[in-house]
């Protein structure tokens, strides 16, 4: 099993690795972490928001394109897939 720090590296490039660590200690000026917990905390929890801000894009798109619907309106829908596109329930 690969560590995290290499697991991180894999999907980032150094700038993306340099952006999320000051990303986090703008958040948190007082952290401190050794490479391992640099690479599992802060880079990852960073690395979490970044797709969480593409997921709700790609899903507005979605939703947009009549392909998913949101069930309730709100901070934090729920989605599926549009009724019409998988038919009734069974």
């Amino acid at each position: 099993m690969s560590k995290p720090s290499q697991q991180v590296e894999m999907w980032w490039g150094e700038k993306e690795m340099g952006e999320a660590i000051f990303e986090y200690l703008a958040e948190h000026p007082l952290a401190s972490d050794t490479l391992e917990g640099i690479a599992e905390w802060w880079i990852m929890r960073q690395r979490i928001r970044v797709e969480v801000t593409k997921l709700a894009k790609v899903l507005r798109l979605l939703a947009e394109s009549s392909l998913l619907e949101k069930i309730e309106e709100g901070d934090n829908p729920p989605y599926r897939l549009k009724a019409e596109k998988h038919g009734p329930p069974s």
